[in-house]
Formats: structure tokens, C-alpha cells, sequence
């Protein structure tokens, strides 16, 4: 019996290296053994006759997509550089100590939402055989950290001109029944010099803790005796760069923690740090009507914050402004950053937090270069093209986000149309976050819209009924810190300000909060910071 089995097997294997058979759940633990590279045979071998939806990314569309499909149904696998959810919001307060790191978090491998996961980058995806090709990423250098950049080339972001070897993890291979493509985006730095070396970006928790790394060993070097005045000034200058919301509240947070807590600890500091936030737009939080942005800029105004709007940086450099070495009352300390903008020239700063916008990820246009001949099956032609003509996957020609349908679904054009209307779609492969936008309808990059994208998506992927609808999108308006206990904000046409919408702001990220665990500790650091002060431990 069990050489029987042994030449079935065989024989299996023998009809798929000659036919090249793309196969379907039932028979993937043999197929997979075809890889050389790996084998995800464990993971074959649980399927149970279920539909096997590999969602890449862990971030607001992957992570709520795959917590919300239904696992009876499906077996849903997350690929993805790292093994946890950010909760965006709240990076800002664990930067300077008003939140514990932990409480931004929520794991993806959990009780809650039963999901295998791989941690690991995808590479390419092959249409024809629903495989996926993906590079482990364990030992990932910047595990917690935004890229600006290649990730197998990013140069350290303390400014010390370390850069990792150039290396690729293992590579294996796994095939899909649904894919769901929402990597996200990298930080934009727009190619000026020096941001993607000596810059701090705040999208990923390793972020936050490098920012308030940096902000603590600011203060405790400017409170030794061997610094100058000069040097305090320098170090103690905090330059924002962005005047959207995650630049304003994290600009917001930085002023509390000084006021709040610096202040008592290093008194005679005070006279010497300042804050100032730079945006090329002429006003900041642009996505406010003018009342509300013209309040944040008077607010910030009174709390000493200074606003530099149509201001261009033209780059960022390690060590002093000339201006100040031409003095001789100091020597060139590598410890601090000259910021170079074209309206004032060099400015000496202790850390530059950089907050500018996206850019596309760069697995999008790696991964969907090639022109292809349109699958058999699971494609919906919208209008014919030629017989064996070669098709594109269809991206926005200025962002190079992936173009999809309203029903989400990935857009395709022939080769020689790429920047025309849809002409087929896949129906077993979506785009939703950062990474995709719906054809002829722009979206604002936000986690409000990744969020409703992937709820709609996981709600018809359960009912099986996504051909079927269409994704509208509802604006539940806009929020933002601006500190002291004020905040901003706008909803269907009302305006709040003030302290009321400072309640309405943190009652709104804790209801949003995933799991009950951070609902209970998010409340408890804010009482137990706001009674003892915030921790301004270095680790």
C-alpha cells in the first residue's frame, strides 16, 4: 500500500514538471515540493479544503483584512517585514513618553486573529500559476523602522554612515487562491541630500523609539558642564519637517514633554531649546478648512512654536552651520545636523523629524514590470484587446500606486494602453492601502481609507458577493493634537477647536484602539504619566 502511494506521488510530480499544471489546494503539498528553495508544505497540509487568501502587508488594510475574514471559509496567510500592527495615532505619544511603546502594538500572530504569517518581503508574483515568491525577512537590520530607501541598502538613520551590507535573505515559494496587495508606502524624502541618512521619520514604532532615544540624549548633553551656550542652542533646536497632521501633533507632543516634564528636570535649559516646523505649502494641515489651520498656527504661536510655511530644504548634513564654526567659539561637533533650506540658509538643529508624505513602495513597480499574456482564468475582460496580446498591471502614472476597480479589484491594460481606462480586471487579486487608489477616484492616503477599504473587502469576501457591490467610501473627518490639551477638529461641515475636541481626539483613538488589552493600558499611562510625569529613561 505505502509503494503504492509512493508511485502515485510520483507520478504526480512527473505530470506537473511536464505540463506545468497550476494546482488547487488539494494537491499543493505536492506541488510545493517542486521548490528548491523552500517548501510550505505545513502550511499546505492545513488548508482542510478552504481557500487559501495571502494578504501582504500588516498595516491598516492588511492587518484589518485579515482579522475580519471569515477562517471557516479561508485559510488567510500574512506576509509581511514585520509581526505586528502599528496603531499610527498613537506614535507620536510614545515617542516622548506620554505612551509605553506597547500600547501602538498589536501582534499578528494571536488568539484573536487566527492567521498564519510569514515574516518576509515579497518579491514577484506570477500570475499564470498564482505563486508568489517571497524573501524571508527574520533578520531584518531595520526591523521597526520606515525605509526611504532600497531595503537591502539603507543607510543608518542616526547619522553614522553605516550602511547594510547588501544581502538577500532565503527565498521560497507559495502559491494563492486570493491575493490581497497592501504593502503600504515609504517615507518621501524627495532625493534631498542627507534626509535618508540623518533624518527621523515617524511611521513605524522603531521610529518613535529612535526619536525619543535622540530627544533624551539631546538634554542630557547640553545639561553637561562641558557645553557651551552655543552648543545648547544647537542642540536643543528641533526642526519639524511637514505641516501635515503626523508633523503638527508630533511637534505638539514634543512642546507638552518640555513644558511638562523638561522643564522641571532641566530648568536652566529652557532659555535655549526651540521648536520650529517647515513646510513648502503656505499654510500647514491643508487638508483643514482655513479656520481651523489658521487656529493651530495662532495656537502654536502663543506656545512659542515657530511655523516656517513656503520654506524648500535643500539638505541635511551632519555637523555645524559655517556660520557658527566662523565664530571659533566651537569646533565642528558631528553630534549635531545643519539643516539648509533656500529662504534662510544653515540652521544648526539637534534632530530633524522629517514628515513629508509617501512614496510608492518599491515591490510595486518591481514586481508588476513585466507585461504578461492575460490569464485564461479568473480575469473579467472589460472591453476585448488582441488575442495573446501583452497586458500590464495598470498604475497611476504619477504615484505609481496600483489602479483598481471599485470593487477593488486589480486593474489590467494592454501593454501598448497602459495609461488608458481599464480593460480587464483580476477577480482573485486586490489592492487597497497606500498602495492603491480606485480609478478615477482619488482617495486621500489615510488610515481612515485603508481601514474602510479592508472592512468592505473582508465583508464581501465572506459573503462572496464582491463582484457584485461597490466600495463607497464615508468620510468620518479629520483630527489633530496641537497641544496643552487642545486639539482640532473637523466632521460633515462642523468645526471644533479646543478642549472639547481634545476629549473627542483621545476618546476617538482609544474606541479605535484593536484589542481590549491597549483599551485598558492606553487610559492607565495617561493617568499614571499626567500624576508622575513621563519616564525620560534612555534604553
Amino acid at each position: 500500500m505505502l509503494s503504492s502511494r509512493r508511485s502515485v506521488a510520483a507520478n504526480a510530480v512527473q505530470a506537473l514538471r511536464a505540463e506545468r499544471v497550476v494546482c488547487g489546494p488539494q494537491c499543493r503539498s505536492i506541488s510545493n515540493t517542486l521548490h528548491e528553495r523552500g517548501s510550505t508544505t505545513d502550511l499546505d497540509n492545513s488548508t482542510n479544503n478552504r481557500e487559501r487568501i495571502v494578504v501582504l502587508g500588516s498595516g491598516w488594510a492588511g492587518y484589518t483584512l485579515a482579522r475580519d475574514l471569515d477562517k471557516s471559509k479561508y485559510q488567510v496567510v500574512v506576509v509581511s517585514p514585520r509581526s505586528y500592527f502599528v496603531f499610527t495615532p498613537l506614535l507620536a505619544s510614545t515617542s516622548v513618553g506620554t505612551l509605553e511603546f506597547r500600547t501602538a502594538l498589536e501582534p499578528v500572530r494571536s488568539r484573536r486573529t487566527n492567521v498564519d504569517f510569514f515574516q518576509g518581503w515579497a518579491d514577484r508574483v506570477d500570475f499564470s500559476r498564482k505563486t508568489l515568491t517571497v524573501e524571508e525577512a527574520v533578520q531584518n537590520p531595520h526591523q521597526g523602522m520606515s525605509l526611504a530607501g532600497p531595503r537591502h541598502a539603507q543607510t543608518d538613520t542616526l547619522g553614522e554612515n553605516l550602511t547594510v551590507e547588501k544581502k538577500k535573505g532565503k527565498i521560497f515559494d507559495m502559491q494563492y487562491d486570493k491575493l490581497v496587495i497592501a504593502v503600504g508606502c515609504y517615507s518621501q524624502t524627495f532625493n534631498t541630500p542627507g534626509v535618508r541618512e540623518h533624518a527621523y521619520f515617524l511611521k513605524d514604532v522603531g521610529d518613535a523609539r529612535k526619536i525619543r532615544n535622540r530627544l533624551l540624549s539631546c538634554f542630557e548633553k547640553a545639561a553637561l558642564p562641558t557645553t557651551s551656550d552655543t552648543m545648547k542652542k544647537q542642540l536643543l533646536n528641533f526642526a519639524v519637517v511637514g505641516g501635515g497632521p503626523t508633523g503638527i501633533e508630533w511637534s505638539a507632543e514634543l512642546h507638552d514633554i518640555i513644558r511638562e516634564d523638561m522643564a522641571k528636570l532641566y530648568p536652566n535649559l529652557m532659555k535655549y531649546y526651540r521648536i520650529t516646523v517647515y513646510d513648502v505649502a503656505p499654510q500647514v494641515l491643508s487638508m483643514f478648512d482655513d479656520k481651523l489651520a489658521k487656529y493651530a498656527m495662532e495656537h502654536f504661536k502663543r506656545e512659542g512654536i515657530r511655523i516656517r510655511t513656503s520654506h524648500n530644504v535643500k539638505q541635511l548634513r551632519r555637523g555645524l552651520p559655517a556660520k557658527v564654526l566662523e565664530t571659533g567659539e566651537v569646533q565642528d561637533d558631528m553630534s549635531c545636523f545643519t539643516l539648509e533650506t533656500e529662504q534662510e540658509g544653515e540652521v544648526g538643529v539637534g534632530m530633524v523629524v522629517w514628515s513629508t508624505g509617501l512614496m510608492m513602495n518599491p515591490f510595486i513597480a518591481e514586481a508588476f514590470k513585466d507585461p504578461f499574456h492575460l490569464p485564461s482564468q479568473n480575469t473579467e475582460v472589460i472591453s476585448n484587446g488582441v488575442k495573446g496580446e501583452d497586458w500590464v498591471v495598470q498604475r497611476n502614472a504619477k504615484s505609481g500606486a496600483l489602479i483598481t476597480d471599485d470593487h477593488l479589484r486589480l486593474n489590467l491594460v494592454p501593454q501598448a494602453q497602459e495609461n488608458t481606462t481599464g480593460q480587464a480586471v483580476f477577480n482573485d487579486i486586490y489592492a487597497l492601502g497606500d498602495c492603491a487608489m480606485i480609478q478615477d477616484n482619488m482617495l486621500p492616503a489615510t488610515a481612515q481609507v485603508a481601514n474602510q477599504k479592508a472592512k468592505w473587502l473582508a465583508k464581501h469576501i465572506n459573503k462572496g458577493d464582491v463582484n457584485s457591490t461597490r466600495f463607497t467610501y464615508k468620510d468620518l473627518g479629520v483630527m489633530a493634537y496641537i497641544g496643552n490639551w487642545n486639539a482640532i477638529m473637523q466632521s460633515s461641515g462642523s468645526d471644533i477647536s479646543g478642549r472639547f475636541a481634545w476629549f473627542i481626539w483621545r476618546g476617538a483613538y482609544l474606541a479605535k484602539s484593536v484589542s481590549w488589552r491597549n483599551r485598558i493600558l492606553i487610559p492607565m499611562y495617561w493617568f499614571i504619566n499626567w500624576i508622575f510625569g513621563r519616564d525620560i529613561s534612555r534604553f
